[in-house]
């Protein structure tokens, strides 16, 4: 760590999204200074030293969604921490050979010992530098498959951050506002818990203490070329609450039950009772937000005759109970729909 301000690089690629970007930069700008000058009347000094860098130095790019921005300085220095904040990215995408003196950068800094950070979908790139082999990590809950793939990376998608690597230098926040998280960490980590408390109450930001599974689709569309598996999910898409649901895809797929199960998996990435309850568990959070009805009530609806197992299933892929998530997100679409006019 150097003797003045830490300094943190936030790295613009033509992919990044301007509200990661520039939202990182405003909370990490503001350690040491707003707090002070807002509620203790004083006037305070940047605790960090946040700039914004590209491989094209500072010269005006165009970013995600059309957002024209002029970065700070290009990759010619080692600050203290790297942040790769989230690109739009399609999960599948591969952006390795694109951004190759990005990844050399990564590479170079970490082994020089800075702190490598990525929001959301931004630790593809970091998994691009290889730093990730072997090591803990997290992503947006809808990357989380394509990280997996990277060797030896264990992927924890239920986490909202991740801290790994050696002396805890890679850090990862999950998705969407996640990069919160990982701000508040680097204040914490680089200035004070403090500090970042303070930061907290200034951006009214909450600690995603659940982590992200809540927020995530569990039952992600997915096209797939065996026509067969085709014919089933649509099916099973429209008939999931029915009793014994995989037995009657063996019939519509006209296949022993082994040959059908190996197909499935392998066309969707699920076992066939995986796919189903993801749609039913998908199905029940819409029923727990949208409406009244009991939790028991809710189960029998999208196929579950024991209550008791529903819960269960439900708490260990969504990770809440069925009344935590109906008291987190019926109210909030509540209070949205009341304030549409």
């Amino acid at each position: 760590m150097s003797a003045d301000k830490p300094k943190i690089a936030l790295l613009a690629i033509p992919e990044v999204a301007a509200s990661t970007l520039y939202g990182m930069y405003d909370v990490l700008a503001s350690a040491g200074r707003d707090w002070a000058s807002l509620v203790e009347g004083r006037e305070g000094a940047s605790a960090l030293e946040p700039e914004v860098v590209s491989v094209t130095g500072p010269y005006r790019m165009k970013i995600a969604n059309g957002v024209q921005i002029i970065p700070d300085a290009g990759l010619d220095t080692i600050p203290d921490v790297v942040c790769v904040p989230e690109i739009a990215v399609a999960p599948d995408a591969r952006i390795c050979q694109s951004h190759h003196a990005e990844i050399e950068w990564l590479r170079r800094c970490y082994e020089a010992g800075s702190i490598v950070a990525t929001a959301c979908s931004g630790a593809i790139l970091l998994a691009e530098t290889g730093l990730l082999d072997g090591e803990e990590a997290t992503t947006h809950w809808a990357y989380c498959d394509t990280l997996a793939k990277y060797p030896g990376v264990r992927v924890f998608p239920e986490r909202a951050l991740v801290v790994s690597g050696q002396e805890g230098r890679l850090v990862m926040a999950g998705g969407g506002t996640s990069w919160e998280d990982l701000a508040l960490y680097l204040v914490a980590r680089l200035v004070n818990v403090d500090e970042a408390i303070s930061l907290a109450k200034l951006f009214l930001i909450d600690w995603h203490d659940v982590g992200q599974l809540p927020f995530a689709m569990l039952a992600r569309s997915r096209q797939v070329d065996d026509a067969v598996i085709a014919r089933c999910q649509s099916w099973i898409a429209n008939n999931y609450e029915q009793p014994s649901p995989v037995a009657a895809m063996i019939d519509i797929a006209e296949l022993s039950e082994r040959s059908f199960s190996r197909r499935f998996k392998r066309a969707t990435g699920l076992t066939p009772m995986e796919y189903v309850h993801t749609l039913r568990l998908e199905e029940a959070k819409q029923l727990l937000e949208s409406g009244a009805d009991p939790v028991e009530a809710i189960a029998q609806e999208v196929g579950y005759e024991d209550a008791a197992f529903f819960g269960r299933l439900f708490r260990r892929k969504v990770g809440l109970t069925p009344a935590q998530y109906r008291k987190r997100f019926r109210g909030l679409r509540q209070a949205l729909e009341q304030q549409r006019y």
